[in-house]
């Protein structure tokens, strides 16, 4: 007689903890469901003592209790989430700064921000994808959103969107920033200086445009009407492109240089240095930003300085437009200029 053995059934997997809810805080704060919620969401029509607050952070910690943000987003009528699309340019370390205050001051106030990715549709097209999220607000950053994009989010429930660029969107609200006062200063400090064969370096990356060329535009404002000339520089970023330029820089008899950005300025005052070109002697060189390492060349890189908003600032329009959303755009102009004179120029 053959036995046959059977193999052992695995053993059931142990059922998973339920995740705690807002009850088990209130159990083991010893407060009601209502102190908590108005504990954990931060509301302010209620008042709430110092202990009882701490309590129940406490036993949220103690639980691994987490906000349910579609069920706080039911009762609110709208979600919290602040949405900013990824900026289709290379931002530099100033804007980076910017963006990075304004997102902790959106936090301060209660709001999740959530940046979306560059890849797939733009301007109106991505106002649909934006859209799927239902934010409760957009921060759009550069230019192509148009009046069907705004439209479009307004009616997936954003209460506030939000423009950065250089001119106002119908419905949306705008945050002015048109950079040929940018490029107007830098000009304007070159002409100042004596100099006028003017060079004005246009970078080749893509996205740029929405900034070089009112840069661009504003140093030929300067000197409109004198005996001045601008001369558009085409430059790659990167260092052959610019030892190219530097090679036939004197055969192109300018005496001074705007190079858009710090960056792109240390990238070719190196280049002009390497050719024996003498700064400032030969040529003028200003950028903008005011970069440290602007600071550290030698000679010293001239620079216009940017002013931009602070993250305060925005992030309180944001919240406006969201608790009072039947008001109408509001537009700020939000970008200032400053030259710093250094002795590159």
């Amino acid at each position: 007689m053959v036995q046959i053995s059977k193999t052992p059934a695995p053993p059931s997997p142990a059922p998973s903890r339920s995740a705690p809810t807002s009850a088990d805080v209130a159990r083991l704060a010893g407060v009601s469901r209502a102190t908590v919620s108005y504990v954990l969401n931060n509301t302010g029509a209620v008042r709430i003592s110092e202990p009882t607050r701490r309590r129940v952070h406490d036993a949220a910690r103690e639980l691994g209790y987490v906000p349910h943000a579609a069920a706080r987003s039911l009762r609110a009528g709208h979600s919290r989430m602040v949405l900013m699309p990824a900026p289709a340019f290379s931002v530099g370390p100033l804007y980076s700064s910017f963006l990075g205050d304004l997102q902790s001051a959106l936090t301060a106030l209660d709001y999740t921000v959530v940046q979306h990715g560059t890849g797939g549709p733009h301007g109106d097209e991505a106002a649909r994808a934006w859209a799927e999220l239902r934010p409760v607000a957009v921060l759009v950053p550069g230019s192509g959103l148009g009046p069907r994009g705004v439209a479009v989010l307004k009616r997936s429930g954003a209460r506030a969107v939000v423009t950065l660029g250089p001119e106002t969107i119908e419905g949306a609200h705008a945050l002015l920033m048109d950079h040929d006062v940018v490029g107007h200063s830098a000009g304007a400090h070159l002409y100042d200086r004596g100099r006028r064969r003017i060079g004005v370096v246009v970078p080749q990356e893509p996205g740029l445009e929405a900034f070089s060329a009112p840069r661009l535009d504003g140093v030929r404002q300067s000197v409109h009407g004198t005996d001045a000339t601008v001369t558009e520089l085409p430059l790659a970023y990167d260092e052959q492109a610019a030892a190219h330029l530097a090679a036939r820089w004197r055969s192109l008899g300018l005496d001074a240089v705007f190079a858009y950005n710090d960056e792109y300025a240390m990238l070719l005052m190196r280049a002009l240095q390497d050719e024996g070109v003498r700064i400032p002697e030969e040529t003028a060189v200003i950028g903008a930003d005011d970069l440290m390492l602007g600071r550290l060349l030698r000679p010293r890189l001239s620079t216009v300085r940017l002013r931009l908003p602070s993250g305060r600032e925005l992030a309180e329009l944001v919240d406006r437009a969201v608790r009072r959303p039947g008001t109408g755009p509001e537009t700020h102009t939000a970008l200032g200029a400053t030259v710093l004179h250094r002795e590159s120029s």
